[in-house]
């Protein structure tokens, strides 16, 4: 469920089809995602899941899959 919603999200903001979105896919390498794109991402994913996650904490994530652990772990 997370995977699919953060698939998503990052199809809409970066005008790729879902299915090339992978749990290996690298948002900044792959997707072409720059600081500005990083933080759109944050927002919509805060919006998504009803969380707060720190800015410091997504600069480490690199991949969909980190992002996906990362937010799987907040909603336990």
């Amino acid at each position: 469920m997370v995977l699919e919603k953060i698939k998503s999200i990052l199809s809409e903001q970066f005008d790729v089809e879902e299915d090339s979105i992978t749990i290996d896919t690298n948002i900044i390498n792959d997707l072409g995602a720059d600081s500005m794109d990083i933080v759109d991402l944050l927002m919509s994913i805060e919006d998504e899941f009803e969380i707060e996650i720190p800015d410091e904490e997504i600069e480490n994530v690199k991949t969909v899959g980190e992002v996906v652990r990362d937010i799987e772990s907040r909603l336990r």
